[in-house]
């Protein structure tokens, strides 16, 4: 049978045990492993894997012994409790080991577990799960999880007690980092606020997502952005001791001014349309952009980036003039655009 994608996270976290098996296929391997990982534990428990409760086979096993998969789904384990046998990297080649065994398993056997990459619509295993009363096939896809499995994967992390734009900010990561990265980064928010009943807060969800750019370099831009030309010398100078150069500085600012015209650009509030960013802003740096976007407006955007890419061609020419300085000049000319 076809597991929908709708029943599907209520199926992996609370499978049903009288159905012999499932097949998870699809070309997100990250996203698979973490259906597959959910599922182990809602089967076999906590201890199922220290009990040796769980069978590993891969395809090629299958391959050169069939029969092996009948004997493992048959087999009976050392400790009581439900066993678990995993297949990986099924192929086509092993539909008709499924096939036997699927016809030999009776309740109180193993749950057979079946993983593999993307299968097509005429794909044998895939037909045989699909067409099977007693078993599952879920197609996993690479799109982004939808809320209520964020919030699924919130609720098991322990984490349950979101500031409305936390939320928000979480919902964002999860459109743009790949699944096995914000899994881990919702590990790490549990163990940030471990013992600590506060609501979690986009400054919470900073400090454990992804690291992206450079705080100082971020600190020269905006200095920048908001207009704030008495300190871009002082930043700069940082920036250059500790060997930043003049052309990744002009690159990050000129992503960051794009990033402002587009959003600027694209209609609609500016929180929400830096959100819509690929990557995406949030928390307080968002909040700080769309303030510039406020002030700023798309022509003075225009005119700035205009700067900032005819300074970027003088840093990659033969001039013999210092970048650095010629960097800050660029830098203090577009700082006393933004209106006052």
């Amino acid at each position: 049978m076809k597991l929908g994608s709708r029943d599907a996270a209520g199926f992996v976290a609370r499978p049903d045990l009288t159905k012999s098996g499932l097949l998870i296929h699809g070309a997100a391997p990250a996203r698979i492993a973490l259906r597959r990982k959910t599922l182990v534990e809602a089967v076999m428990g906590p201890d199922g894997e220290a009990e040796m409760r769980l069978t590993r086979l891969s395809g090629a096993d299958l391959r050169s012994d069939p029969a092996s998969l009948v004997d493992a789904l048959k087999a009976t384990g050392f400790f009581p409790g439900q066993r678990l046998v995993w297949v990986e990297e099924a192929t086509d080649g092993t539909a008709k080991a499924f096939a036997a065994a699927l016809e030999e398993w009776r309740p109180g056997d193993a749950f057979l577990l079946a993983t593999a990459g993307q299968l097509t619509a005429r794909s044998a295993l895939r037909k045989l799960f699909e067409g099977s009363k007693e078993a599952y096939a879920l197609a996993i896809y690479a799109d982004p999880p939808s809320r209520d499995e964020v919030e699924g994967m919130l609720t098991k992390a322990g984490v349950r007690n979101l500031d409305p734009d936390a939320l928000r900010d979480v919902m964002t990561l999860s459109q743009t980092l790949d699944a096995g990265d914000f899994a881990q980064t919702v590990e790490k928010l549990a163990l940030y606020k471990l013992g600590d009943d506060s609501p979690v807060t986009p400054l919470d969800l900073i400090a454990v997502a992804p690291v992206v750019t450079e705080a100082a370099v971020d600190d020269a831009i905006g200095a920048m952005a908001n207009g704030g030309e008495p300190g871009i010398g002082r930043q700069m100078s940082r920036l250059g001791a500790q060997g930043t150069g003049p052309t990744t500085l002009c690159i990050s600012a000129t992503r960051h001014f794009r990033q402002l015209h587009a959003a600027a650009s694209s209609g609609g509030r500016p929180d929400e349309a830096l959100g819509r960013l690929r990557p995406p802003v949030f928390g307080p740096r968002r909040d700080a952009m769309a303030a510039q976007i406020r002030s700023w407006g798309a022509p003075r955007l225009e005119r700035a980036l205009k700067e900032l890419m005819d300074t970027d061609l003088a840093l990659r020419s033969s001039s013999a003039a210092p970048q650095m300085a010629l960097l800050e000049r660029a830098f203090i000319r577009i700082a006393m655009m933004r209106p006052r």
